[in-house]
């Protein structure tokens, strides 16, 4: 993988990592159109390098919410901060299982492109709910709530499944705040993204050996993520608050019938 290549798929995840049309589909269809042939295990590698900087850009944006919650948990109080830090471990529940028991399965999806474009549509009928089915709205996330969105981030891991769309999608039809599903949703992803990037790094998986992707492409790959995500993050949150995530299901849908297509022609 070239420094050029690792740009380019680096600014798709930084795009697509807060936009619900799936980074991780995106970053797969890039690749095969860019014709770029990596190890299997440095596809997964690279997704979590990447993955890791869109995780950098969301503390950024969100820095003072997550200040405010740190000061508010170690008050060690049952404070308002401390319920909702509980609801992002209850959240990440179901994604931990995932990665320890599921890891390898996981990893294999990545080769599969065919599987990108149904994952797609899924997401696209998803997205489509959320505009048609309306519930009534709670006043907080629950602890079953955030259980549940959290379900919905273990079954995204399917690439083509949006993250970002699948969680926000569950939690509006849930009946949660547009806002909070939305932060929420961005804050959720913070511990398991750092902790599979710190089980690469004393993994050794990120040496250029290893992986066979070079620094230098590592390093572009990280920085362009890191920059585009900072934009999208901040434009997805003004999508959600203004209910527009029609227009997604829509492009996830014509995306979705392009790749197929192609993947059955091929």
């Amino acid at each position: 993988m070239s420094w050029i290549e690792a740009l380019i798929l680096g600014l798709v995840q930084g795009l697509t990592e807060f936009l619900p049309v799936s980074s991780s589909g995106h970053l797969i269809i890039g690749r095969e159109l860019l014709g770029i042939e990596v190890k299997p295990e440095a596809e997964t590698t690279f997704e979590v390098l990447v993955h890791c900087a869109t995780v950098m850009s969301t503390i950024f944006v969100f820095r003072n919410e997550i200040w405010k919650l740190l000061q508010g948990f170690f008050k060690f109080q049952n404070n308002e901060e401390t319920q909702y830090i509980f609801k992002i471990c209850v959240s990440m529940i179901p994604i931990l299982i995932v990665g320890l028991f599921f890891k390898e399965h996981v990893e294999a999806l990545f080769a599969k492109p065919l599987l990108v474009g149904f994952a797609l549509l899924v997401t696209a009928i998803l997205l489509s709910l959320t505009h048609f089915v309306k519930f009534k709205q709670q006043k907080d996330i629950s602890y079953l709530g955030a259980f549940i969105i959290g379900v919905s981030q273990a079954i995204a891991v399917i690439p083509g499944l949006s993250r970002s769309g699948a969680t926000i999608s569950t939690g509006l039809l849930l009946g949660n705040k547009k806002g909070d599903v939305a932060q929420f949703s961005f804050l959720m992803v913070l511990m398991p993204i750092l902790g599979a990037t710190f089980l690469d790094v004393i993994g050794g998986e990120f040496a250029p050996e290893r992986s066979g992707i070079p620094i230098p492409a590592m390093i572009t790959g990280f920085l362009a993520a890191f920059v585009s995500g900072l934009f999208a993050c901040k434009v997805m949150i003004a999508i959600v608050k203004r209910s527009k995530l029609i227009y997604f299901a829509i492009y996830c849908a014509v995306v979705s019938v392009a790749v197929i297509m192609w993947q059955l022609v091929l």
